[in-house]
């Protein structure tokens, strides 16, 4: 899946590093939930709507979040690994 494509399209970009991190750079008009939180903000998280675009600093925490989000019932869940690769 072409993930540039994806965002150009309008997918959500879910940014799952802390917030220290998230405030010391990230994507214009992503929005972040540490990866500690995504089951306890899981609505949160589905009003987002698909399709969704995890990433973190290296594609680690955004995998273990792609997992808890895709147990949750969202469809086109994606891992773009680290943010950084989506300037």
């Amino acid at each position: 899946m072409d993930i540039n494509q994806l965002i150009a399209d309008g997918a959500k970009i879910l940014d799952v590093r802390s917030e220290a991190e998230f405030n010391e750079g990230h994507i214009e008009g992503s929005v972040n939930i540490s990866v500690n939180e995504i089951q306890s903000r899981i609505e949160e998280v589905k009003q987002l709507g698909s399709p969704l675009i995890v990433c973190c600093l290296s594609g680690g925490r955004a995998g273990v979040a792609k997992a808890l989000i895709e147990a949750a019932g969202v469809k086109q869940v994606y891992n773009a690994g680290g943010w950084e690769s989506l300037l």
